[in-house]
C-alpha cells in the first residue's frame, strides 16, 4: 500500500489560486464596462429578450472550486439589484453558459467581456408534427422484442409539450423500478410511477406541472415507450392494442414547449436530462438549418453522446423540397417520415360512376350513400375560396352540397372542413396540391370528408366541368390494412442534402410518421368519461419516437454499444423495398431518392444483429468539425473543451467513419475515403463486397474481402470514387454492401456533381 502524501496539496492550492485570479480578472473587466451599459429600468422592461450566452470553459478545476452560479452572475453585475432575476437558466452540462434577459445594448456590451464567446437572442423551435409495431415486425414473445426484453431498464427522455399522467399508456403494470442511476424528479403531485419516472416543466411561459395541453408530448411518449392498452381506437377506427416501441422502457418527460419551444428551455431540459441519467433523448422538434455551433440542439446533443446517450430527432416537415432538413449534425439520428400499410378509407363516388379512394379518420355511420350536389369552392375564381379559407365561402352556395377544396394556402386541413360546415356544406373532398401529390392523411375532420390525391382532384374538377349538375357522395370503409406500396415517403418529410455538411448524408433513416395512432390527453370525440383516449396524427414528430423506442430496444439488447454503433446498426440494415418487393416510392409514386429515404426504412429485427458496425467516438468529431473550417472557439463551443485545430489531424467531411457516403465530385480527379468496421457478428466471419455504383461514377474498393477471427475486431477498407465524363446529373445514388454467410451490411452512397 502506498503511504499518504501531502505533496499534491500545494499544486491544488496553486490551481485554486489561478482560478480565483481568473475570476477576479473577469469581475474587474465587468466592473470596467459598467459605465458603457444602459441604466434605465424603463428601458430594461420594454426591451428585454432572452439571450443564450456561451462562455469559455475555464481550464483545470475551476468549476469544482468556484461556485458556477456565482460565476455566471458575475457577468450580470451591470444590471439593477434584480440581476438574479435576469438569469433564466444556468447550464451545467450541455454548455458552459446561461440564458438571461438582456437588452440588445447589454448583449452587445457583454460580447466584449473577457471570457465571453457569444451572446445571441434565443431562437424558437417548432414541433414536427396501434398498428406500427406489427408493421415493423415487432411481435410479442419473439424477435427483437424478446431479445431486448422489450427495452427493460432503459430510460427514454422526451423534450416535448408535456405528458398526461394517469393515461393507461403510462400504466406501470409489469414495470420494474427505475435503475439506481436515475436522479430525475417528478413535478406531478401524483401520476409518476415505474413507467413515467420523471416529469419536469422548463417552459418559461407555462406555469405549473408539465401537463400536456397540446397532446403532442403524450402522443410521442406513448409511441416511444407506452405500455399495452387494449381496445385503442379513434372514432372506432384502427381498433387494436396500442403499445410503444419499447414497452418496458421507462419514460421521462421534459416540457419545453408552451406558445413555442424556446431554445433556452430546450438547453435547460437537455442539461437536466444528461444529469438525470437518461439513455435515449427524443426530440420531435427543430429549427432551420444553422451552423452546428449555433444550433442548441446539436450542441446539447454532443454532450449527450459524450455521456453515451443516443439522441434521436425529427427531420422536419418542410418537404418535399430539397435542403429543408432540421437537426443535421452527424452525432444526431435524423428521422424522416413514411407511411404504414394501414389507411382509414373514405371513397369519393361521383355521379359518373367514378370512385376515388381517399382517407378520413372521421367515419360517420349515418352519412347517406345517395348522391348530393357537388361544387368546386374555387369556381368563383377566388384563391381564398378554392382553399376554403376562413370566411371565404360566405357568398358561395355550398349548403347541402359536397364541396371540393384545395389543400394549401397556409390553412389547416381540418380548418377547411370547418369553413365548409359553418356555411352549411354537407361534406368535403380535400384535394392535394401538385407538391403533395399522392400523399394523403387520415384526419379527424369535423364533417364527412375524404382527402384525395392531386391527380384525383384534377379528375373531380374535370367531372364538375363536364356536366351542369355534378353530384357526389362519400363512402366510408373504415380501417384497411395491407397496402403493398407501404412504406412510402410522405410529401411533408424534409429532404436533404445536408446544407451544413454536404459530406454527411441526411436524413439518416425513415420510419412510420403518417396517421399514427397513440395516446392523447382528451377524447377527440368529446367524451369525458374515459381516460383511454387516443388520436391519430402525422409528422416527422411521429417517426422520431418510433426510432427513439427502437434505439432503446437496441440499447437494452446491446448495453455496450455506443450511440454511433446503434445508429450504424439501424442504417446498415435498413429496408430499401416496400411490402410488394418494389423500390420505396415518394409522393409522386416514383422511386424515392436518397435525400428522401437516407439509408432506407428501419428494420428493427435486422438492426439487432447487423454483423458489422461503423463506430465513432466523440473525439473523432473534432477533426471533422475542424475540417468544416470552424474556428477553435466554435469547435470548443460544441465539444465543451479547448480545441486547437492547428494541432488536429483534420479530415474531410466524407472521411468521418459514417455508415453512408456523401461525395462531392468535381469535373476531374478521384477521391479516396476509408471506413473502419467492427465485427459484432460471429467471431469467425468473412465478407466480400458488392457495389451498385451511382450513375456517372466509377468505384473501386480495397481490399476485395475482409475477414475476422474475433468479436469486436476491426478492419479498414478504402473506396475510390471517380467521375465519368459528360455527367449532366446533379446527383446520383448507389450502394456498397459487405456480404457474409449471415449478414448484408449496406452503406448508401450519394455522389453530388459539382
Amino acid at each position: 500500500m502506498k503511504s499518504k502524501s501531502t505533496q499534491p496539496l500545494p499544486k491544488m492550492e496553486a490551481i485554486f489560486l489561478v482560478s480565483l485570479v481568473f475570476m477576479f480578472n473577469i469581475l474587474l473587466a465587468v466592473a470596467q464596462e459598467v459605465e458603457d451599459l444602459p441604466k434605465s429600468k424603463e428601458h430594461e422592461k420594454s426591451s428585454l429578450s432572452t439571450y443564450i450566452v456561451h462562455l469559455k470553459k475555464p481550464e483545470g478545476v475551476f468549476t469544482q472550486v468556484v461556485d458556477l452560479d456565482g460565476w455566471y452572475q458575475s457577468f450580470l453585475s451591470f444590471t439593477s439589484s434584480s440581476q438574479h432575476r435576469r438569469i433564466v437558466y444556468s447550464y451545467r452540462n450541455v454548455i458552459t453558459g446561461f440564458a438571461a434577459k438582456l437588452t440588445a445594448e447589454e448583449a452587445e456590451a457583454m460580447k466584449r467581456k473577457e471570457g465571453i464567446i457569444s451572446a445571441r437572442p434565443e431562437k424558437v423551435y417548432s414541433l414536427h408534427t396501434t398498428h406500427s409495431p406489427n408493421f415493423l415486425g415487432l411481435h410479442q414473445n419473439s424477435g427483437v422484442w424478446n431479445q431486448s426484453n422489450y427495452g427493460k431498464g432503459v430510460i427514454i427522455g422526451l423534450l416535448d409539450t408535456g405528458i398526461t399522467p394517469g393515461h393507461p399508456s403510462f400504466s406501470d403494470e409489469g414495470m420494474p423500478p427505475p435503475p439506481a442511476k436515475w436522479k430525475g424528479k417528478c413535478e406531478f403531485a401524483t401520476g409518476c410511477n415505474n413507467k413515467l419516472i420523471g416529469a419536469r416543466n422548463f417552459a418559461e411561459d407555462v406555469a405549473g406541472p408539465p401537463t400536456d395541453e397540446e397532446g403532442h408530448g403524450t402522443h410521442t411518449a406513448s409511441t416511444a415507450g407506452g405500455n399495452y392498452v387494449k381496445g385503442a381506437n379513434v372514432f372506432g377506427n384502427a381498433n387494436g392494442t396500442a403499445v410503444g416501441m419499447a414497452p418496458l422502457a421507462h419514460l421521462a418527460m421534459y416540457k419545453v414547449c408552451g406558445e413555442g419551444c424556446s431554445e433556452s428551455a430546450i438547453l435547460a431540459a437537455m442539461d437536466a436530462a444528461v444529469e438525470d441519467g437518461v439513455d435515449v433523448l427524443s426530440l420531435s422538434l427543430g429549427g432551420g438549418s444553422v451552423p452546428f455551433f449555433e444550433d442548441s440542439i446539436a450542441v446539447g446533443a454532443f454532450t449527450a453522446i459524450q455521456k453515451g446517450i443516443f439522441v434521436s430527432c425529427s427531420a422536419g416537415n418542410e418537404g418535399p423540397l430539397y435542403g429543408t432538413l432540421s437537426n443535421e449534425a452527424p452525432w444526431i439520428f435524423t428521422v424522416g417520415a413514411s407511411t404504414i400499410d394501414r389507411s382509414i378509407a373514405a371513397t369519393a363516388k361521383l355521379g359518373n360512376g367514378l370512385t376515388i379512394d381517399g382517407e378520413s379518420l372521421f367515419q360517420p355511420k349515418d352519412f347517406p350513400s345517395t348522391l348530393l350536389p357537388l361544387v368546386y369552392a374555387g369556381a368563383n375564381g377566388k384563391a381564398s375560396s378554392a382553399f376554403c379559407a376562413p370566411r371565404s365561402l360566405r357568398d358561395v352556395d355550398v349548403k347541402g352540397k359536397v364541396v371540393l377544396c384545395e389543400r394549401g394556402g397556409d390553412i389547416g386541413r381540418i380548418d377547411k372542413g370547418q369553413e365548409v360546415k359553418d356555411n352549411g356544406g354537407a361534406a368535403m373532398i380535400l384535394m392535394n396540391d401538385k407538391l403533395n401529390g399522392f400523399s394523403t392523411i387520415a384526419d379527424p375532420h369535423v364533417l364527412p370528408a375524404t382527402h384525395v390525391s392531386f391527380l384525383a382532384g384534377l379528375k373531380i374538377q374535370e367531372y364538375i366541368n363536364s356536366t351542369s349538375e355534378p353530384t357526389a357522395t362519400i363512402l366510408f370503409k373504415g380501417t384497411v390494412i395491407g397496402n403493398p406500396s407501404a412504406p412510402e415517403v410522405t410529401s411533408f418529410s424534409s429532404r436533404g442534402p445536408n446544407r451544413q455538411s454536404f459530406g454527411i448524408l441526411k436524413p439518416d433513416i425513415i420510419g412510420p410518421g403518417v396517421s399514427i395512432l397513440a395516446a392523447w390527453p382528451v377524447s377527440v370525440e368529446n367524451k369525458t368519461n374515459t381516460k383511454s383516449t387516443f388520436n391519430m396524427i402525422s409528422g416527422t414528430s411521429m417517426s422520431c419516437p418510433h426510432l427513439s423506442g427502437i434505439a432503446a430496444l437496441l440499447k437494452s439488447s446491446h448495453p455496450d454499444w455506443s450511440p454511433a454503433a446503434i445508429k450504424s446498426a439501424i442504417m446498415t440494415t435498413a429496408t430499401l423495398v416496400n411490402l410488394g418487393g418494389k423500390p420505396i416510392v415518394d409522393q409522386t409514386k416514383a422511386p424515392a431518392d436518397i435525400f428522401a429515404t437516407g439509408a432506407g426504412h428501419v428494420n428493427p429485427s435486422k438492426a439487432n444483429d447487423p454483423g458489422l458496425i461503423y463506430d465513432i467516438q466523440p473525439d473523432d468529431y473534432i477533426a471533422y468539425l475542424c475540417g468544416l473550417n470552424y474556428t477553435d472557439e466554435e469547435v470548443g463551443t460544441i465539444v465543451q473543451r479547448t480545441v486547437e485545430c492547428s494541432s488536429e489531424s483534420i479530415i474531410a467531411e466524407a472521411e468521418l467513419n459514417y455508415p453512408s457516403f456523401s461525395i462531392i465530385l468535381p469535373e476531374s480527379g478521384s477521391q479516396t475515403y476509408t471506413r473502419t468496421v467492427t465485427n459484432v457478428g460471429p467471431a469467425s466471419s468473412s465478407y466480400t463486397y458488392e457495389v451498385v455504383a451511382p450513375t456517372g461514377v466509377d468505384i473501386s474498393v480495397q481490399p476485395d474481402h475482409i475477414a475476422f477471427s474475433a468479436v469486436n475486431q476491426k478492419a479498414t477498407y478504402s473506396v475510390t470514387f471517380s467521375r465519368q465524363k459528360d455527367v449532366s446529373l446533379q446527383f446520383s445514388q448507389g450502394l456498397l454492401t459487405w456480404i457474409s454467410a449471415q449478414h448484408n451490411v449496406t452503406t448508401p452512397i450519394v455522389a453530388i456533381f459539382a
